[in-house]
């Protein structure tokens, strides 16, 4: 039998990993400061995971996040690695042939004007 390995992640509710095609999910970011989910992106090479925090449901009831997050250790443990007051990230993209290139698009506030709202790039893993 083939094993299939994928993460889910859900807007007010965190991030999962099967490893049984779906059919049982254990939590991977229940010890974090927050649990809203933007979008994840994973280096399958190098197994290195990066979460953008955030839910991007803009409405009135949505919660912000506090950045972004590595694990190299498939999901274990989690650094953080800034973009703290981006609050909403729309969008994580890794590079497929470099796990320490990565972009984040960002919302920032939903209801006023930030100075972490935009793309950003990072060539040093975050």
């Amino acid at each position: 039998m083939t094993r299939r390995i994928f993460y889910v992640g859900y807007a007010s509710g965190g991030l999962w990993e099967t490893q049984d095609n779906g059919t049982t999910f254990t939590p991977l970011f229940d010890d974090q400061a927050v649990m809203t989910i933007g979008d994840i992106d994973v280096h399958w090479p190098s197994g290195k995971i990066y979460v953008g925090t955030g839910e991007v449901n803009s409405s009135r009831s949505s919660y912000a996040g506090n950045g972004v997050y590595s694990s190299s250790d498939g999901g274990k443990t989690w650094t953080h690695l800034g973009l703290d007051e981006t609050h909403h990230i729309g969008r994580v993209l890794v590079d497929s042939r470099d796990p320490n290139t990565v972009w984040v698009a960002a919302l920032g506030h939903l209801y006023g004007p930030n100075s972490e709202r935009g793309v950003y790039r990072s060539t040093d893993g975050g």
